[in-house]
């Protein structure tokens, strides 16, 4: 494969560092186990000693866990006889293996899309206590490492919320700052993106994105946040100079909040396949146990970066927000 930035390498490099400090490896599901790339991936972590990889193949009979499926949905009308037929599958064997502890996380989405793996956690899993947003944040590594946190910037939430509201994009602000500065160390910039800087149009679109400022001053005041700001404001300090002076964020944003999941997921994918960055996720931000999706253009790097981080989160220090 080509070689990826240097900002990929050194975050890798990081997250392999720490979990090389943890007593024992994790065992992650991966429910994909017959994707060439799944298996590649699991077959590096396994041969590096990082993780317990467990890969699923087809589906297979599992009474336990048809019987914990039933037990958690059978007040919205699931029967045994669905349960049964659920847990056979493996997207869903797996997130139930999660939530018995039978392993500590997984990792799907190779193969499915997102909206069947987000379907599969939140129904065997649920959200975490005091949860309300539900999020997928995917970490960015760019060629060029002047921008974010020494190349590495948070995207969100390019994964479930087709158009959150304002409160909704605020406390994705909130959980990706988090995240930002769990994985990398760095302090969050965040940036609440839209097509104007700080009145330059007028839209709904653009409303909600400084209702949602005001929201996430409110609930985190100690977090740094700008907006609305446009990319080039966000990123570019000549740009913000002119754009936004005075700003504590814009011209050195490190966390990108976009406006709905259109513009996030567009925004991922051409920084990818045009600008040669890495993408690591997304990393779904609010679950009560870690069960992490791929896009499904994903590379080996960056399923076995993915199993990497989902075995930091099962121990809270990945994803802060959880």
């Amino acid at each position: 494969m080509e070689s990826i930035p240097e900002s990929a390498s050194r975050f890798l490099a990081r997250q392999i560092e720490r979990l090389r400090r943890m007593p024992r490896p994790k065992k992650i599901v991966f429910p994909e186990g017959e994707d060439p790339r799944v298996e590649a991936a699991a077959a590096k972590l396994t041969r590096e000693g990082l993780i317990e990889p467990i890969l699923l193949c087809g589906e297979e009979e599992a009474p336990q866990y048809a019987e914990l499926y039933y037990e958690r949905r059978r007040s919205r009308g699931v029967t045994r006889r669905e349960a049964e037929a659920i847990a056979r599958r493996p997207l869903y064997r797996a997130a139930l293996m999660v939530a018995a502890g039978d392993a500590d996380g997984a990792v799907g989405g190779a193969v499915n899309t997102t909206a069947e793996t987000a379907r599969a956690a939140l129904h065997a899993i649920g959200t975490a206590r005091h949860v309300r947003t539900v999020s997928g944040v995917f970490f960015m590594c760019v060629r060029d490492r002047a921008f974010g946190a020494d190349g590495v910037l948070a995207f969100a939430d390019a994964a479930l919320l087709p158009d959150p509201s304002a409160f909704e994009v605020a406390e994705i602000a909130i959980a990706s700052a988090h995240s930002l500065r769990a994985m990398t160390g760095a302090e969050p910039r965040i940036a609440l993106l839209s097509f104007s800087t700080r009145g330059s149009a007028e839209h709904p679109s653009i409303d909600k994105m400084v209702e949602a400022l005001r929201i996430l001053r409110e609930r985190a005041p100690e977090l740094h946040a700008d907006g609305e700001l446009q990319a080039d404001a966000a990123l570019v300090a000549s740009v913000a100079a002119r754009k936004a002076p005075g700003s504590a964020v814009a011209g050195r944003a490190n966390t990108l909040i976009f406006p709905d999941l259109s513009s996030a997921n567009l925004a991922y994918k051409l920084v990818e396949r045009l600008g040669g960055a890495v993408a690591f996720g997304p990393f779904l931000q609010g679950l009560a146990k870690p069960f992490n999706d791929l896009s499904r253009g994903s590379s080996e790097e960056e399923i076995f970066g993915a199993g990497i981080i989902t075995a930091l989160q099962s121990e809270g220090i990945a994803i802060a927000s959880l």
